[in-house]
């Protein structure tokens, strides 16, 4: 009989463990924290300068306003480069390959794809396509983000120039293409 006494004291006593989590739970459900409705004391200047701007109508500002005045004084290039900047509609053009290194259509196209989902995880929506073997276009939903687009194409190695609209930019230091493709063609010729 002691030996049942002895596992039913054993069995209490470790069921009553087992439950001081479960009371100590309902214990701290049961306190409350009262926070007062009364908060005239209370200084908020957590508040920075975009929060407070926050809703506005915005203002142009002066150097975003260019006046007909402004436009005389500018060359045909400066004019394109601001009309660039402000372009928000989809854009379009043509980046050349490098020439005079030999590549398949697939080696085009996978240049391509590379190019299409780096652009993509920099939030750039431009889908590029291969043309030919040393052409391959590009269009994009957002047209102002064709200067992001100009320099990440610039700094890949096998683009030799990216054309947009009538405009053509390459490299620094970088002869015009029509020079190169002349160059090549006479070490053909020489050949």
């Amino acid at each position: 009989m002691a030996k049942y006494i002895t596992i039913l004291l054993f069995l209490f006593l470790l069921l009553s463990l087992s439950l001081k989590p479960v009371r100590e739970a309902e214990a701290a459900a049961k306190r409350s924290i009262h926070i007062t409705d009364d908060l005239d004391d209370v200084v908020d200047d957590e508040e920075d300068e975009a929060w407070k701007e926050w809703g506005k109508k915005s203002t142009p500002s002066a150097d975003s306003d260019l006046r007909p005045s402004d436009l005389s004084k500018m060359s045909e290039a400066e004019i394109q480069a601001e009309m660039m900047k402000r372009h928000s509609g989809p854009s379009m053009g043509f980046v050349k390959l490098r020439l005079g290194v030999h590549r398949t259509p697939d080696m085009v196209a996978e240049i391509a794809m590379k190019w299409t989902k780096v652009l993509r995880t920099g939030a750039i929506g431009a889908r590029f396509m291969g043309v030919d073997r040393s052409t391959i276009m590009f269009t994009m939903e957002r047209g102002q983000d064709t200067a992001e687009l100009k320099e990440f194409v610039l700094d890949q190695p096998e683009a030799y120039e990216i054309k947009i609209g009538d405009q053509a930019f390459r490299r620094p230091g970088d002869p015009p293409l029509e020079e190169v493709l002349a160059k090549l063609h006479n070490e053909k010729n020489k050949d």
